[in-house]
C-alpha cells in the first residue's frame, strides 16, 4: 500500500512516520510513504503557494493549481492509476466540518492500493482545488477529532497511523487490533502492587483469575 502525501512539511510528517510499529511498516515494505510539495509546482520565483482570500479575511490561502499538480504528479506515481473507476485511487481532502473519520473509514481506506492526503495550511486550501481532483480520482472528505489544526499533516499522520495498523501483518497478529476484539481502556501490568506515597494500588483482581469470560465482561464494562 502507497500512501502519497501532499504536504509543505515533508519533515514533520516523516519523524513520526519512520518510528515505531508505522516505521517498521515501511522498512518491511508493507506500505511506503512518499511526498509531493506545491512549492515544486508554483509558476514564480519565490516559490509562493499562497495568496490573500477573495472577501477580505484574515490570514493567506493555498492557491489550487500547484495542490492539483502535485497530486497529479502522485497519482502518475500510484500503483493503479490505469485501474478500473472502482479501484482508482483516493485522493483524502482535510476539513473541520466533514465527516469524522473512525475505524470503519480506516477499514474502507486499507482496501486502496493508492490513499494520496492533502495536507492543508495557512487558512486552507482554495476551494476550487477540490473539483478538478474530483476530475483525476476518487475524492472523500473527512475531519479528523473535532478540533481545527494548524495544518493537514497531523490528521494525516493519523490517518496512516489507522489504516497502517489494519493491514496483514503489520502488528503480528489479527488480535492485536484493539476494535476488533474486547479490549478496555484501562489496562494493567507488573507489579501486582505499587507504592505511592504510602498508598497501595492494585491491579484488579478479575484480572488475576485467569476466568476469562468474567475478564471479557469486565473489560466491556470498563
Amino acid at each position: 500500500m502507497k500512501f502519497h502525501l501532499i504536504t509543505l512539511f515533508e519533515e514533520a510528517c516523516d519523524a513520526y512516520l519512520s518510528a515505531s510499529i508505522v516505521g517498521r511498516a515501511r522498512k518491511e515494505k508493507k506500505i511506503s510513504v512518499v511526498y509531493q510539495t506545491p512549492r515544486d509546482f508554483v509558476d514564480n520565483k519565490w516559490g509562493k503557494v499562497d495568496e490573500r482570500p477573495y472577501g477580505g479575511g484574515p490570514g493567506m490561502v493555498m492557491t489550487a493549481l500547484p495542490v492539483v499538480r502535485a497530486v497529479e504528479k502522485s497519482l502518475k506515481k500510484s500503483h493503479s492509476a490505469k485501474a478500473t473507476r472502482d479501484k482508482r485511487p483516493v485522493v483524502v481532502w482535510f476539513s473541520p466540518s466533514a465527516k469524522q473519520f473512525d475505524n470503519k473509514e480506516a477499514d474502507k481506506l486499507a482496501k486502496y492500493d493508492d490513499v494520496v492526503l492533502v495536507c492543508g495550511r495557512y487558512e486552507g486550501i482554495d476551494e476550487r482545488a477540490k473539483k478538478m481532483l474530483k476530475t483525476l480520482a476518487t475524492v472523500k472528505e473527512y475531519a479528523v477529532g473535532s478540533a481545527v489544526y494548524t495544518g493537514g499533516e497531523v490528521p494525516a499522520m493519523a490517518m496512516v497511523d489507522a489504516i497502517t495498523r489494519r493491514l496483514p501483518g503489520v502488528l503480528g497478529k489479527d488480535a492485536s487490533v484493539e476494535e476488533r476484539r474486547v479490549a478496555s481502556s484501562a489496562v494493567y501490568t507488573r507489579p501486582e502492587t505499587i507504592l505511592f506515597k504510602d498508598k497501595k494500588y492494585n491491579v484488579p483482581k478479575v484480572l488475576q483469575t485467569g476466568h476469562h469470560a468474567n475478564i471479557d465482561k469486565w473489560r466491556k464494562e470498563k
